[in-house]
């Protein structure tokens, strides 16, 4: 059975939208939360796919985020047996610092609805046509400069990155594709999480798009299945139990 890990990092932050896209796929998947604490371990050959999802701080913040140096080597695990990775918000930040990218804290907030538009750089690539055009949801805390060499793929209107594809088997998505208006509603009753001051402007938006939105998600995971062959199911490293065995004793 195909079967992805994802590290979560905010309780209302999940596979959401693309719950049912993976389930009409007979894609198992995983949750490792180190908002909870857990350790952000594992061998990535027990996996055929890794899903970095968002957040509610910049990676740069390590006093909120301590396990982001786990998530890079957790990466660069997938990276190393050629195991494809997509980033998603906080996600597409660490897969860009991955590449050499550096990464800063401001602006706190970063949530717009914007019209994608596929670069030169995306031209052919199945996840720039397919969003080319359409309104999307960013959401993101700071940023991160792409270093030489990492061209976007796809930017917003105003220019700015917010989808790359460092090396074949990776893309970092700073629009966000899982994302159901009611889980952004759900990041407003998190204890203690910052959120934008428009974030209501933001749900509403999402409400009104919703059916174009559901679209758009259907384009982009097909999109990825293409480019990164998320079909194919990876050999899985074997998981051995203890057994007694009787010494005759």
């Amino acid at each position: 059975m195909i079967r992805f890990v994802a590290v979560q990092h905010t309780f209302s932050e999940f596979f959401g939208a693309l719950e049912p896209q993976f389930e009409a796929r007979d894609i198992g998947f995983t949750y490792i939360r180190p908002v909870t604490g857990q350790d952000v371990i594992g061998s990535a050959l027990q996996f055929d796919a890794l899903w970095l999802l968002g957040g509610a701080y910049p990676v740069s913040d390590r006093e909120h985020c301590p396990w982001v140096d786990d998530e890079l080597r957790l990466l660069a695990a997938f990276r190393k047996v050629r195991r494809p990775a997509v980033g998603l918000g906080f996600g597409a930040h660490l897969v860009a610092v991955a590449a050499g990218g550096a990464a800063s804290p401001e602006p706190e907030h970063d949530a717009y609805w914007t019209t994608a538009r596929a670069t030169a750089a995306g031209k052919g690539d199945p996840l720039a046509d397919a969003v080319d055009g359409r309104r999307v949801l960013v959401m993101a805390n700071g940023s991160v400069a792409l270093p030489a060499g990492v061209a976007p793929l796809v930017v917003d209107e105003a220019g700015r990155w917010i989808a790359i594809r460092p090396d074949p088997l990776s893309y970092g998505l700073l629009f966000r594709p899982e994302l159901k208006p009611g889980m952004i509603e759900d990041m407003v009753m998190e204890e203690d999480r910052p959120v934008p001051e428009h974030i209501g402007a933001l749900i509403e938006e999402a409400r009104e798009r919703w059916a174009e939105t559901q679209d758009t998600i259907d384009r982009v995971v097909v999109a990825l299945v293409k480019a990164l062959d998320l079909m194919q199911e990876r050999r899985k490293m074997p998981v051995f139990t203890m057994k007694q065995v009787d010494s005759g004793q």
